[in-house]
């Protein structure tokens, strides 16, 4: 009997992607402490990682979540508007609230769970969609993470994307469809290049044609502005500039999960219209618990951990620009090396492992043919030694110069 059609088509995809060099395999990695991690029988240093504080192995954490779970249990067994929101996130809710300046947030599972139902319940709740005829206009920085584009498409909007970075692009897409409401999104600190949005001149373009700015502050929350609380507040905005802001508690918090935050009611419509948030089961209590004690770490910072990061960036980059590598532009935690081709990247990759540096090469289709990456990421655990041992292997790979990159 022949496969369906169906199946046939998604094996052929992925055998094309394989043979184009592109395809992603997932490694077990073992935390040996640290930033150290267990690869295949190698122990390596990891330059890749997201846990910007090196929070996620903290003892405040693993004792909250281990006195949540013998209190709670694992599960919590039911939807947060069944019977599944415990005390333990109604905590962090309103926790989360006060951070970042807002009446109310509410959590989400993962950070694509949280866009997805966040810009499907703001592009088109109470909209009649039809054929020909979108829920709402959404404007969008050309580099959004994959989230922010999904969530649109699902909504019904008509997507327009303008050039990166450049809020005078935003503008001349807002204007586009004037008879629509229209709400900006984009990224506070953009993944994969590492740079800052330009959050005051988009805030600035929204006002003036009565748009909705969303920010998505996944890799600015815990590490930009005042006690951590992320790429807005950095900016000098608040509540009335950016009225809807999401985070992820498994980044710098050293967590996992997600939340959306704005004004009550805003808040409440997505509740009561995000698919994502409704027919889903709620996170376990233990690890709301968890990251009630990674957000005391953060806003505190009795451990100088933003400053320490902050100090690492700073080698790093000094380190990079004495060597000649060619460093994308960004003062983040994110500090990618651009290669070029997607083979190249991944031979960089192999000889860095090999050199005891685990740092993953970033290829199409998460960045555009011709700019595959080393997407180097900072973090409070590491030493400067290390930093300037990844430096010396960085500058003996054979395209990693200015005169050779993309």
């Amino acid at each position: 009997m022949s496969q369906p059609r169906l199946l046939v088509r998604l094996e052929a995809a992925r055998a094309a992607r394989e043979q184009a060099g592109l395809l992603r395999r997932t490694r077990t990695c073992e935390v040996r402490g640290g930033s150290r991690r267990l690869v295949d029988g190698r122990v390596l240093d990891d330059f890749c990682g997201n846990d910007y504080l090196g929070l996620a192995g903290h003892r405040d954490l693993i004792t909250a979540m281990h006195r949540s779970a013998l209190a709670e249990g694992v599960g919590t067994g039911a939807a947060h508007l069944v019977s599944g929101h415990r005390g333990e996130h109604a905590a962090l809710e309103e926790e989360l609230a006060d951070w970042t300046g807002r009446e109310r947030a509410a959590l989400f599972s993962t950070g694509v769970m949280a866009n997805l139902g966040a810009l499907q319940a703001l592009l088109g709740a109470g909209a009649m969609p039809s054929p020909g005829k979108p829920t709402a206009l959404c404007v969008q920085d050309r580099l959004n993470h994959a989230s922010l584009l999904d969530g649109a498409l699902l909504a019904g909007a008509d997507l327009r994307r303008y050039a990166h970075g450049d809020a005078a692009s935003a503008g001349r897409q807002l204007d586009a469809c004037p008879g629509l409401p229209a709400l900006l999104a984009t990224d506070g600190v953009f993944s994969m290049d590492g740079d800052v949005a330009p959050l005051a001149d988009l805030a600035q373009a929204c006002r003036e044609r009565g748009a909705t700015l969303y920010v998505d502050d996944a890799h600015g929350l815990g590490v930009l502005g005042p006690e951590g609380a992320g790429s807005v507040a950095a900016a000098g905005l608040d509540a009335s500039d950016v009225p809807v802001l999401m985070g992820t508690l498994g980044k710098a918090l050293g967590s996992a999960g997600a939340f959306v935050a704005g004004k009550a009611e805003v808040v409440e419509g997505i509740v009561q219209f995000a698919r994502s948030y409704i027919y889903t089961t709620a996170m376990p209590a233990a690890l709301a618990a968890s990251t009630r004690a990674a957000l005391r770490l953060v806003r505190q910072d009795p451990e100088g951990r933003r400053a320490r990061l902050e100090d690492n960036v700073a080698r790093f980059r000094e380190g990079a620009r004495q060597l000649g590598l060619p460093v994308m532009p960004s003062r983040t935690a994110i500090q990618p090396l651009l290669i070029g081709g997607a083979d190249d990247a991944m031979a960089a990759a192999a000889a860095l492992e090999a050199a005891g540096f685990l740092v993953v090469a970033i290829r199409p289709p998460t960045v555009a043919a011709g700019a595959a990456r080393l997407r180097i990421t900072l973090s409070a655990t590491h030493t400067p030694s290390r930093i300037d041992a990844l430096l010396d292997a960085l500058a003996a790979l054979p395209r990693a110069r200015e005169d050779v990159a993309v």
